[in-house]
């Protein structure tokens, strides 16, 4: 099988973030030494993914280029971008990696997701199930900010976004493995009350076909969509980096 592909979605306004993301895009301010889109990268790259793609968007787009460049910093060859217009949900922004995807199976980490951990071993599993798709999940304080996970001993049966009353404390995480079949499922979408298309249909459509697949990930995970994720991100962050350099 040819190897996973990787996508970055870093589109999106950042509105939740402003008057920092009033003049930049949110992925490109500082999480404490990197900005933001670095982590994810990295993440990419560490679990051994070195085709990747960055979904960008709003008016700073061409900031992204001028920062990453062809990913040499990374020891990647080159790194590949494309632009979503407007805000038409995560779901919409993956499907602008179809012809990136050409068919293989890929590797999606939102943007403004930072953790602590590897995910090598997640990836290893994916590409040794037949077909489908994988998600990550944890365990957290404040499920019904997140899609969250409803399980029937180690099986998910449902998996609900926003909910106001969370049936577990388990959030999926940015991070999603999918075979191309995605593409197909993304087509049939209709938006949310939110006007966007939603990521969790996406996985509930595979959980509907018995193909959804799940670990629960190592270590602390963040987001940094809002002012207290994005300080929780920065200590996260160099908490980490200071005990890799003891």
């Amino acid at each position: 099988m040819a190897d996973l592909k990787g996508v970055v979605l870093a589109g999106g306004l950042g509105k939740r973030l402003r008057p920092l993301t009033k003049i930049t895009n949110k992925h490109l301010l500082p999480v404490f030494n990197q900005p933001m889109v670095y982590y994810p990268v990295q993440t990419l790259v560490e679990a051994g993914i070195a085709d990747i793609l960055i979904v960008t968007g709003g008016n700073h787009a061409g900031e992204f280029l001028r920062l990453l460049g062809n990913g040499q910093e990374f020891g990647l060859k080159d790194i590949n971008y494309t632009y979503q217009e407007g805000e038409g949900g995560i779901a919409e922004a993956l499907g602008l990696a179809e012809h990136f995807a050409d068919g293989q199976r890929i590797v999606v980490i939102l943007g403004d997701n930072i953790i602590e951990k590897s995910i090598k071993q997640d990836i290893d599993k994916f590409r040794k199930q037949p077909q489908g798709a994988r998600i990550l999940i944890k365990e957290v304080e404040d499920p019904q900010r997140f899609g969250v996970v409803e399980l029937k001993g180690n099986k998910i049966i449902a998996i609900e976004e926003k909910p106001k009353k969370p049936k577990s404390n388990y959030a999926v995480t940015g991070i999603y493995m999918y075979d191309a079949e995605v593409f197909n499922i993304i087509k049939t979408l209709k938006p949310s009350a939110r006007n966007e298309l939603e990521i969790t249909d996406v996985n509930n459509a595979y959980l509907k076909r018995n193909q959804l697949y799940y670990n629960k990930l190592d270590g602390w995970w963040t987001d940094a969509g809002s002012f207290d994720s994005l300080l929780r991100a920065n200590n996260l962050a160099a908490e980490k980096f200071r005990r890799e350099q003891r």
